[in-house]
């Protein structure tokens, strides 16, 4: 390859070489050119959805004897970094899609089923990769509600009631991206068991239409930053939804989000590929080589050179803790493994944020400027800690309790 992906000089087989080759080609020439104007408009990146589907890129995660490319988990981790090295939002609401063909594929796959679930899971995920193989379709993956339901600490209250042939669904969601873009919500609810008490095991995971009665989205999108995901409010009332909507079986999802910790890390490598991006544009401002500004090299300055030292030492290690989490992803890791899954999304998801403003310090009052990169880099790597399931604050809280105390394990009273 004649360019070092935003995952660094890591050794790649050929489908992953190739594979980074189309990205970072569609992002040089396509995505960047575009990110301004979705940012400027918050609109969705629907010209970029175009350039993916035609390159099959939707179908990144489904299996080959599925049609799609057959991706693996750390494939797509450095393809995701890729693209958010030159346009976030469509970095991050590609991940939204991605995973819901990951996790219903590679992921499930490592997850506890019985032999009458493995079954039905792969009947219905067959009808799931079919529309994206086929059609086309984008599927969406609202998950937040504005409760503790979203970090996994109580249930959803978006809620399945079980009916003859299908669900009916109520609830409501909130930044829920790609709203009116995606062909499919895949909605994790709780299922309502009439007088027994909610409970987080009995999570489902359904596919909503975009074209059901009863959806609605609604509410202004002007954001911070990552303004092209348009992440407005969804509610449902009295969805119907067919049992063949079903993206996992019954309880297969709760199992799932102890069982392959790492499906949550997904959201990091936008952040790494914002990060690399403002630390690719400062050393090109330094030497006088950003295109359409003036060839004024600023590299002799220490103060510039020492900042520069600063930003790519930052970088390193966050590459180097991001590339062995994603070498380490599986089911049930080791504890060891867990921290340092948990240690790599934090240092990006701040680290981001401060190579951003080290990169704004240190090329000046020209950073601040639209017409340049720097501040959208800013703005949009602002809002990686913020995001559920792992914020950076839930991340720390994870990371000090898990060391601290074994499984099962509490202090008396």
């Amino acid at each position: 390859m004649n360019f070092t992906p935003a995952v660094g000089d890591l050794p790649l087989t050929d489908k992953q070489q190739s594979l980074l080759t189309l990205v970072h080609e569609l992002g040089r020439t396509k995505f960047a050119p575009r990110a301004p104007q979705v940012d400027e408009t918050a609109t969705f990146p629907f010209a970029n959805y175009e350039d993916l589907r035609a390159n099959r890129l939707l179908a990144l995660c489904v299996p080959e004897a599925n049609g799609g490319l057959g991706a693996d988990y750390a494939t797509y981790m450095m393809m995701a970094a890729e693209i958010g090295r030159f346009c976030g939002a469509t970095a991050l609401t590609y991940n939204m899609h991605i995973c819901s063909t990951m996790w219903t594929g590679v992921l499930a796959d490592g997850i506890a089923m019985t032999d009458e679930q493995r079954a039905e899971h792969a009947r219905r995920r067959e009808i799931h990769f079919r529309r994206v193989v086929d059609e086309g379709a984008i599927y969406a993956q609202p998950f937040s509600e504005g409760s503790a339901a979203a970090a996994g600490r109580a249930p959803f209250g978006t809620t399945a009631r079980k009916v003859d042939g299908g669900w009916l669904v109520n609830g409501r969601k909130i930044f829920a991206s790609l709203s009116g873009a995606a062909n499919y919500y895949g909605v994790l609810c709780t299922e309502d068991k009439g007088d027994e008490k909610p409970d987080a095991r009995d999570t489902l995971y359904l596919a909503v239409p975009a074209s059901s009665e009863g959806f609605a989205i609604s509410g202004d999108w002007n954001p911070l930053g990552m303004r092209g995901t348009v992440s407005r409010n969804l509610t449902f009332k009295d969805v119907f939804v067919s049992d063949d909507e079903q993206l996992m079986p019954r309880g297969v999802y709760f199992k799932g989000a102890q069982t392959w910790p790492a499906m949550f890390f997904t959201l990091s490598p936008t952040y790494l590929g914002l990060a690399t991006a403002a630390y690719d544009f400062t050393v090109s401002y330094l030497r006088g080589e950003v295109a359409g500004e003036p060839p004024i090299k600023r590299r002799m300055y220490p103060t510039k050179q020492i900042a520069v030292a600063q930003m790519r030492i930052q970088l390193e290690a966050m590459k180097s803790l991001f590339a062995r989490a994603i070498q380490e992803a599986g089911p049930n890791p080791s504890k060891d493994v867990r921290m340092r899954l948990y240690a790599a999304h934090y240092s990006v998801m701040e680290g981001a944020n401060d190579i951003a403003r080290l990169a704004i310090r240190t090329c000046g009052g020209q950073g601040m400027m639209k017409h340049l990169p720097l501040e959208r880099i800013y703005r949009d790597s602002r809002c990686g800690s913020l995001m559920l399931p792992w914020t950076a604050e839930l991340v720390l809280d994870r990371m000090g309790r898990e060391t601290l105390y074994e499984s099962g394990e509490r202090d008396d009273a």
